[in-house]
């Protein structure tokens, strides 16, 4: 009901709340991963499609009967399409958070915030949070890991992703 009742559109309307994707190549590769989620035998909850006829608005999509091995699962890709996928336990989850070679960020949700903490810090990622998402601040590096970016952005540790460091090491002759 929440991704259903969500604003899209231009940003500088008011009340929107998710404008559109990046750019057409991203749009397309959006809509190939919810459309191969479909092949797949998912069931699309909410959305799943553009929105109007122009621009790339593409509407939140929640994404039901689909597991491990399905592309919207297993790759990034950097859209409103959330899969929701079952597991036993959280030693399962993080298991199968983790098996992915992508690592950019994640995000536990947890009525327990220590526990979802502690939870967050087992996730082989660049930036884990705890009941929120995406909250980037510009004193905090943010960069991925494993195939998920090289380097971070903000912070000192950004800017000497501008730097190049020379080491002169001179000792006196006699």
């Amino acid at each position: 009901e929440i991704a259903k009742g969500v604003k899209v559109g231009d940003g500088l309307e008011a009340g929107t709340q998710l404008g559109p994707i990046n750019n057409k190549m991203q749009f397309e590769r959006v809509t190939e991963l919810v459309e191969d989620a479909k092949k797949h035998g998912a069931r699309i909850v909410s959305g799943g499609s553009r929105v109007g006829k122009e621009g790339y608005f593409f509407a939140p999509t929640i994404v039901g009967n689909i597991s491990d091995g399905v592309r919207l699962v297993d790759e990034e890709q950097f859209g409103p399409a959330l899969p929701i996928i079952p597991y036993k336990d959280v030693d399962d989850a993080v298991r199968r958070a983790n098996a992915t070679h992508f690592g950019l960020s994640g995000s536990v949700w947890s009525n327990d915030s220590a526990r979802g903490a502690e939870v967050a810090s087992q996730l082989e990622c660049g930036s884990a949070w705890v009941n929120q998402h995406l909250a980037i601040a510009p004193n905090l590096p943010f960069g991925g890991a494993k195939w998920s970016g090289i380097g971070v952005e903000n912070g000192p540790w950004g800017l000497m992703g501008f730097t190049e460091i020379q080491v002169v090491n001179s000792v006196k002759l006699s």
